[in-house]
């Protein structure tokens, strides 16, 4: 993951001294000191977005850096700092020259999320994917003003008086990012009612994620509206750790699957059931790549089975230590659920509570659980980061150099990703996806837990709220 990540920060610096600018600008006025103000999901304390995968650092990548190319509401490839676009008629050069032909050139640089190519400077596009960037400098609709950031409470961007919109009407990351407030605020409010009631008394302007118990307060709110903003949902995982007992132990990993139920772990965290939908697949129901491959053990709960795979695996009571974040309250609940299913199978687990930002550091480290790392957590993606074989980075066998947080190893799945990528022909692609499914699922990569929606509440003075799966701040305007 690193080196992909690597290089598409390599391939955007370069395409940036290959490709024109767009020039034609949308004038917006914005009103003198006005300041929008959003509680965010997650406390910002990463700021390199190809250093990590977070989404609040992802959501801060889209406020200071653009793109060259964009996904629109319907997940359509569009440009955004490129002019144009041309393909050559042998399919090798699209702006920068590749050595083969690649069917994802486009998805890869339009990639709506985690992690997002953003264009930066030349010099820290170039650093070590490793470490993070020295500073945050980028060409998008905002400013970061790190004199006023605070880290466990506030974020400040201001206007970028030198950026120049996109002429077509906003569409999810795509078109005019047209900005009409000074300055946004995000504020980390880890009380879910507090933030409840900020909301309602008019102390912020926008509640990302608001706690789902506490939704029918706020559509019983005056002047508040709910919204579900992201029709596709996101998808939840629980993630092991391949390179240590017990999970380095395929059967163990195995096991965790008939310890899962879907539907269990969607009531705790969707609730109602409109909000969450049981899916087998790896790459999204309803998507082109959905299937069921390998899916038996995830689709259906067998505790004694899963207790006679962790005695083969050689489980013997030791302590499992499942990272708790408890400051999102979906990942909160789900890992509750976990921690209680995997007591069921005879598991002794050990859950450690910390904040999100605190375990998005915590889960790169490749130590021992009893040095300090981790045996298992839980996290989510939004159906975009899944689509196919080479978005969804939870598929991946690259082991400790490629794969993402887990490092799982396998050079089969690698292949039919190469496979994957190279394939233009819709139906191949599905054989190769469905392949890769039942593989993934046989090493067990991750476990998913279903998808489900997330709304959201602002005040009902805003208008121009994007419908994205990501949450950005540009188009919105306060009447």
């Amino acid at each position: 993951m690193a080196h992909f990540s690597k290089a598409l920060k390599g391939a955007a610096a370069a395409a940036a001294l290959l490709v024109p600018l767009m020039g034609t600008a949308l004038v917006s006025e914005a009103s003198a000191e006005s300041v929008l103000r959003a509680k965010v999901h997650a406390d910002l304390k990463n700021t390199d977005p190809i250093w990590t995968t977070a989404y609040i650092t992802r959501n801060h990548g889209y406020m200071v850096y653009d793109t060259l190319f964009a996904l629109d509401a319907d997940f359509n490839v569009q440009p955004q700092m490129a002019e144009s676009h041309s393909v050559s008629d042998d399919g090798l050069v699209h702006t920068i020259t590749l050595s083969e032909p690649w069917g994802l050139v486009l998805q890869a640089l339009g990639k709506m999320s985690s992690n997002v190519p953003f264009m930066m400077p030349k010099r820290l596009a170039e650093t070590d994917a490793f470490e993070q960037v020295p500073e945050i400098i980028g060409s998008g609709p905002f400013k970061f003003v790190k004199d006023e950031w605070v880290p466990g409470s506030k974020v400040v961007y201001v206007k970028n008086e030198d950026y120049v919109p996109r002429s077509e009407p906003a569409s999810a990351a795509a078109g005019g990012k047209v900005v009409h407030f000074d300055r946004v605020e995000w504020v980390y409010i880890p009380d879910d009612n507090t933030a409840v009631n900020a909301l309602v008394s008019g102390e912020i302007d926008y509640l990302e994620n608001p706690q789902l118990d506490l939704v029918p307060v706020l559509q019983a709110a005056q002047g508040v509206k709910v919204e579900v903003i992201d029709p596709a949902g996101s998808q939840g995982w629980v993630r092991m750790n391949h390179l240590h007992p017990p999970f380095d132990n395929v059967k163990a990993r195995q096991a965790m699957q008939l310890i899962v139920d879907q539907e269990t772990y969607l009531r705790a965290v969707a609730g109602a059931p409109e909000y969450y939908k049981v899916c087998p697949t790896l790459f999204v129901c309803d998507s082109p790549y959905a299937n069921t491959a390998g899916s038996e053990r995830i689709m259906s709960q067998d505790m004694e089975k899963a207790k006679a795979m962790l005695k083969e695996a050689g489980y013997n009571g030791e302590p499992v230590i499942l990272m708790h974040p408890t400051d999102i309250g979906a990942l909160s609940r789900a890992t509750q659920v976990t921690a209680q299913l995997m007591r069921e199978a005879g598991i002794n687990v050990e859950m450690q509570s910390m904040d999100w930002s605190t375990l998005t550091s915590r889960r790169a480290e490749k130590k021992p659980a009893t040095e300090g790392g981790w045996n298992i957590f839980h996290t989510s993606w939004i159906g975009p980061d899944l689509l196919n074989p080479v978005a969804n980075i939870g598929v991946s066998g690259g082991c400790e150099e490629k794969a993402w947080f887990g490092w799982p190893c396998d050079e089969k799945i690698e292949q039919m990703r190469q496979e994957f990528a190279s394939e233009t022909d819709l139906g191949k692609q599905q054989k190769i996806a469905e392949d890769i499914q039942a593989r993934a699922n046989e090493i067990v990569t991750y476990i998913p837990i279903g998808q489900y929606q997330q709304p959201i509440a602002y005040r009902d003075s805003l208008s121009g709220v994007i419908q994205a799966p990501v949450h950005l701040f540009w188009n919105i305007k306060k009447n």
